[in-house]
């Protein structure tokens, strides 16, 4: 059912915890699955991204995404990064089960939730990056954490 980069992914995810004064947080969830995803990144002067962790509360497949799309934004420029998206991480984890192509799109929208909030916390405006519509504050899910 999972492909074995997906199993190795889930068993040993790559990039788990927290960057303490992330230069971006995103967060976003699924409210139909339940799973609840934070990214952090650690952009420098020149908007290299050159740390990105991730917490996840969710299933296999949402862990895999997730330590996938650190795998993928790390070394990126902020605009590199933006392009990532779920079939970029899908086709990186070897595909998924339909059921779980949300979980890729989840891995998408984190990216894009922690570059809006590094845009927001910069005043700058990254070209092609639109607010996100899952963001979840931090005061409503600092709990499940």
């Amino acid at each position: 059912m999972y492909s074995e980069k997906v199993m190795d992914h889930f068993q040993n995810p790559r990039n788990v915890g927290e960057i303490e004064n992330a230069s971006g947080v995103g967060t976003v969830g699924n409210a139909k699955c339940g799973d609840i995803m934070r990214m952090y990144l650690d952009i420098d002067n020149d908007g290299i991204i050159q740390d990105c962790k991730f917490k996840t509360f969710g299933c296999g497949a949402a862990v895999a995404t997730s330590s996938m799309a650190t795998e993928l934004v790390k070394g990126k420029t902020v605009q590199e990064a933006l392009e990532i998206t779920n079939k970029a991480v899908m086709e990186a984890l070897d595909g998924l089960p339909p059921v779980k192509v949300h979980c890729s799109l989840l891995a998408e929208e984190a990216i894009h939730a922690a570059l809006w909030d590094y845009a927001q916390k910069h005043d700058i405006k990254i070209e092609g990056l639109e607010k996100p519509k899952s963001d979840i504050s931090e005061e409503e899910d600092e709990e499940d954490y």
